[in-house]
């Protein structure tokens, strides 16, 4: 099983300024780092260098997307607009989106990352591919940048892949902490296209996420939201994706499954409130890829966005990357006893209940209605 890997040491020069996480410095805020900085995705690098599993991999070059793929998604007055400041000293791509010179070209570089890796496992050069980007791209849209997101990365990937290699369904399973409202946007009224996003309720954007969120027109029913009450752990996650991710993809039959992979649920993430740990991520991607295998031939990419904890990340991706390969290595997670001992790993009752509230509420032709009898 051969697992595609994309990198480029420009996606660390993308240069979110000087920041004390989200605020910007003042008299009374000290200077310090943006929260999306380089550091998480380089310790990431490093440690699969390390543990000699990063030359195990099909190493993947990426090209930059060329303007009639971001035109697939992007309006030209977005794209003229990043290209203009990047050609300055940067700006604000829009909802505290910092970018700096050059960082448009970079952005650029992430898209045609993810879409390269899509078309190495179209070509069957690899089963399935992580793509380890930045800037990430789930929060834009089609005429803005949002939460720290230049582009849309995994939805340019997939309209590539519709395009340029004629598939005609595909899955977007986004498990980062915060609501994949970019993707939804961008296929709101496209059946093709599946969007599902498990998030913490109320996170980020707090405008958008809400289980009522179902596309319209030919493409109701093909968007599901999947909110999840912080303090979710990987029981309440599991059973989300048995309850309600595994079953719509099995409806859907994708050719392909694309995963707009953060790791900011992680239970030490500044930015998410949820318990995830580093075996929670590599069940997730196991019950991905044994889908994967089932529907369409083991088509299965991930793309990096969020996670701002930059001592646990790595370990989480070094986990989904290892389940991914079937390469294990000798890297032993730290965090890991100490973030499975926390209280509220095992499924709840109020959280399989929620869950069912959610499975109750969907309109979609890909779910039936619950099999359970759902309590007000």
């Amino acid at each position: 099983m051969t697992t595609a890997f994309v990198w480029h040491e420009h996606y660390m020069w993308h240069d979110t300024g000087n920041y004390a996480g989200l605020f910007t410095p003042g008299l009374g805020i000290q200077p310090g780092l943006h929260f999306e900085n380089a550091e998480t995705k380089r310790r990431l690098k490093n440690l699969l260098d390390v543990s000699g599993l990063g030359e195990r991999l099909l190493a993947v070059k990426p090209l930059a997307a060329t303007e009639e793929q971001l035109l697939r998604v992007h309006t030209p007055g977005y794209l003229a607009h990043l290209q203009e400041l990047s050609a300055g000293r940067g700006g604000d791509a829009g909802d505290n989106t910092p970018f700096g010179h050059g960082s448009y070209d970079i952005a650029r570089l992430s898209a045609g990352g993810v879409i390269q890796a899509v078309k190495h496992v179209l070509r069957g050069d690899a089963r399935n591919a992580y793509a380890l980007v930045r800037p990430p791209g789930h929060h834009a849209e089609a005429d803005r940048g949002r939460g720290f997101c230049l582009l849309a990365n995994a939805a340019l990937a997939a309209h590539v892949a519709m395009a340029e290699h004629g598939l005609e369904r595909i899955a977007v399973v986004d498990w980062d902490v915060h609501h994949g409202n970019g993707s939804q946007s961008i296929f709101w009224e496209d059946p093709r296209v599946l969007t599902i996003s498990l998030h913490q309720e109320g996170n980020y954007p707090q405008d958008s996420g809400f289980v009522d969120e179902q596309g319209a027109g030919a493409g109701r029913g093909f968007n599901l939201n999947v909110p999840l009450p912080p303090g979710c752990g990987e029981g309440a996650y599991l059973h989300a994706f048995d309850e309600i991710v595994l079953p719509a993809l099995r409806a859907h039959r994708p050719q392909l499954i694309l995963v707009p992979c953060g790791f900011d649920a992680g239970a030490h993430d500044p930015l998410g409130r949820m318990m995830l740990h580093g075996d929670a991520y590599r069940a997730l991607t196991a019950r991905l890829m044994a889908l994967a295998d089932q529907l369409c031939d083991g088509r299965l990419v991930l793309c990096h966005e969020g996670g701002y904890e930059p001592n646990s990340v790595p370990y989480f991706g070094l986990a989904v990357i290892e389940t991914l390969s079937g390469i294990a290595t000798d890297i032993q997670d730290p965090h890991l006893e100490a973030m499975r001992a926390l209280s509220g790993q095992p499924l709840a009752a109020h959280q399989r209940q929620w869950i069912a509230n959610l499975r109750a509420r969907y309109d979609s032709p890909l779910l039936p209605a619950s099999r359970q009898k759902v309590e007000a």
